[in-house]
């Protein structure tokens, strides 16, 4: 064994025995809550062995009945309801909003990819049945034929093959030393699984009997963290970088430059380990500075310099044992009283026994019996006795352990649904909101790992998106979008115009500049969704003039078929100064172009009343020609306009045939027509007083 190699070995089995020392009673604890949570009638896990066998043996009843996983389930599932979402923001000036923006896009395109509610949920399942539970950061090659990899978010399914050095002061696990997840293979299995992997041999180390044994060996995934000294350094500017960022050659360059600031730092670096018993199989660097490995806690206290870990069963053990004891006498007091038999004496059931055997089976229409003797004298007829009674004591005991149930866990009947005297829908909220205070600090606990998650996340994703690429990203509706990113560029974002489309390209470097992470604990995107759905339509119906400024949003809000396309339509139909955003150029050299023709028009129309003053016809004829050509020109532009655009140039074209003597005989061509309409309503537009038809509107 090299000496490397045996020396990592080593720390890796001596760190490994700290854990197991230190972590022996909470991984105990761990499994028997974990199983206390999932007991049935048929595992029997909430029942204590001893008595348990002392019932079996004696054939009386060991009755299940589960209340702690309906009040567990209310925790997870609210953690389910209301999941965390992470926000990621600048922090420093060489970073940018819109490259934030990208983050955020990024990291929804890993949690969709890696199905990442998945592993939130398991990992909050565990902690609030057992107190802990994990989930992974990985990077994995985006194919066989592919040098590029992606981040993906990995479940832990089994929280006790995960160990977390002891020592950790942050309660997010975020400064960790070192970290194991492991797997016992059969050593058949092993053998078939790493057939090139050399003998490995027993190692005299503490602990070495868990690592290998005759039936199985331990594999085991080592994270370490190495500290290294390094060298920052600081130009005139203000411009940073770690000596080991450069190459020799720059560093020779540095140091015949006047340096402004230089100062020693303390650089983290995560090693990777893959060791099976005594022998390091794979080694590599891991390229982000966490230890990829999520922790959510339950509670988690330190006492007596010992930390005592658990969820919430923990506390509902003993109310839970009292409610199955009690149920268990109850069903045993009524069951020993048997069935109500009927009573009477021997000569009244003589040749009639098929029926009073048969009596508590079949439902016979009557049943006979002898009323006299063999010597005329009158038989008693049989009694039935009286029905098994339940024994009050039972009854209570059981109401009482359902009480100290809730007592025990701070949830309520209005936190588990049941109905109470409270009507209003406030005060319904505030009864259930009781409940949800009570146990809010393990969803609490959810957010703080997701936030760190994000920490992985943004440390991570500017060393795996290291080359030129289009990437994934996706808002915070679902939609999906791309973007490009180039880590060579020096700025954080830059906008260039294509020399061939001429179409803005919007290219992002995450390398550059300082984010952080928040998160955001509420109902999903699709849930308050609906409820903005819900809002604006009931508004609508107290003030129906709200559809025609803010129809397009009520729709983009909606989720039923074809209400993307309705709310396209009715943005069109929104004037512009509503939508707070600036006119394209096309759209304001269109406007320009339009007010032009509407100032000749304008002339003409001037020129004319003077004219017709004088008689001058040839003239008024010349004006009338012009008046046409231009009304014409506009006829043909009119239909490419933008709705709000076209309404808006109708309606003062209006009102300047209106103000002004027409200059022709019968009016302008098209005016009898409109006239013969109906006025307009809601969204639909008539032809204006130029004889023009609104874009995309059919004649009516």
């Amino acid at each position: 064994m090299a000496k490397r190699e045996k020396a990592i070995v080593e720390e890796a089995h001596k760190r490994f025995a700290l854990c197991e020392e230190a972590e022996a009673t909470n991984r105990r604890l761990f499994l028997e809550d974990l199983r206390f949570a999932n007991g049935d009638p048929d595992n029997h896990y909430q029942w204590p062995d001893q008595i348990l066998r002392s019932r079996q043996e004696d054939q009386r009843p060991i009755l299940t009945v589960n209340k702690v996983k309906q009040h567990n389930r209310q925790i997870s599932n609210e953690a389910r309801q209301n999941k965390p979402s992470i926000r990621v923001y600048p922090v420093d000036s060489g970073a940018d909003k819109k490259t934030a923006d990208i983050y955020n896009g990024i990291i929804r395109h890993i949690e969709q990819n890696s199905d990442a509610d998945t592993a939130y949920d398991t990992a909050a399942e565990f902690a609030v049945d057992a107190g802990i539970g994990y989930w992974r950061v990985t990077t994995e090659y985006v194919s066989e034929e592919s040098f590029e990899q992606e981040i993906y978010i990995r479940r832990v399914k089994n929280p006790l093959n995960i160990f977390l050095d002891p020592n950790i002061e942050e309660a997010d696990g975020s400064d960790a030393k070192f970290a194991f997840v492991f797997q016992d293979l059969p050593c058949e299995e092993f053998k078939a699984q790493y057939p090139n992997a050399k003998q490995i041999g027993w190692p005299k180390l503490g602990g070495g009997d868990a690592w290998l044994n005759k039936d199985t060996i331990r594999i085991a995934e080592y994270f370490c963290i190495e500290e290294l000294t390094d060298t920052l350094i600081a130009d005139e500017n203000g411009n940073t970088i770690l000596m080991s960022a450069m190459s020799p050659e720059d560093r020779e360059l540095i140091d015949a430059m006047p340096i402004q600031r230089k100062r020693t730092v303390k650089r983290r670096k995560v090693n990777w380990y893959f060791i099976a018993g005594d022998k390091v199989l794979e080694q590599r660097d891991w390229l982000g500075k966490y230890i990829p490995i999520v922790r959510v806690v339950g509670d988690e206290v330190d006492i007596d310099g010992k930390t005592d870990r658990k969820g919430n069963t923990r506390a509902l053990k003993d109310a839970q044992r009292m409610y199955n004891y009690w149920t268990s006498c109850a069903t045993e007091f009524v069951a020993l009283q048997g069935k109500s038999p009927y009573v009477g004496p021997a000569r009244a059931f003589e040749g009639y026994e098929k029926y009073w055997n048969n009596a508590n089976m079949v439902n016979f229409p009557y049943l006979p019996y002898n009323d006299v003797d063999a010597e005329g004298q009158p038989v008693t007829p049989p009694q039935r006795q009286m029905p098994p009674t339940m024994a009050q004591g039972y009854v209570d005991g059981m109401r009482i352990a359902a009480e100290e149930l809730k007592m025990a866990s701070g949830q309520y009947d209005a936190s588990m649904g049941a109905r109470s005297n409270e009507t209003s829908g406030k005060a319904i909220m505030a009864r259930q909101r009781e409940g949800d205070t009570a146990t809010f600090h393990f969803v609490d606990n959810v957010a703080r790992a997701i936030k760190y998650t994000g920490r992985i996340l943004i440390d991570l994703i500017p060393k795996i998106y290291d080359t030129p690429r289009i990437v994934r990203i996706l808002g915070e509706d679902g939609s999906e979008d791309h973007a490009k990113i180039d880590p060579q560029q020096q700025r954080a974002f830059v906008e260039k115009r294509d020399a061939m489309t001429g179409e803005i390209e919007r290219i992002y470097n995450p390398a550059v500049g300082r984010y952080d992470v928040a998160v955001s604990v509420g109902p999903s995107y699709t849930t308050r969704r609906q409820e903005a759905f819900d809002a604006l339509t009931q508004m609508v119906q107290g003030n129906p003039q709200l559809l025609a400024t803010a129809g397009d949003l009520i729709m983009k809000a909606a989720d039923f078929p074809m209400a993307d396309e309705l709310a396209e339509r009715l943005e069109k139909m929104v004037p512009q100064e509503l939508k707070g955003e600036d006119e394209s150029p096309a759209i304001a050299q269109m406007r320009k172009q339009l007010q032009q023709m509407q100032g000749q028009l304008a002339t003409l129309g001037q020129e004319y009343n003077k004219l017709a003053e004088g008689k001058d016809l040839d003239r008024q004829k010349l004006l009338i020609d012009r008046y046409k050509a231009e009304t014409e020109r506009l006829k043909l532009i009119y239909p490419t306009m933008p709705v709000p655009i076209a309404n808006e140039i109708a309606a003062d074209m209006g009102l300047q045939a209106m103000a002004s003597p027409d200059i022709y005989p019968g009016g302008p061509p098209g005016q009898e027509e409109m006239q013969q309409e109906p006025a307009s309503a809601g969204f639909f537009m008539p032809t204006d007083s130029a004889g023009l038809q609104a874009p995309d509107q059919q004649p009516m």
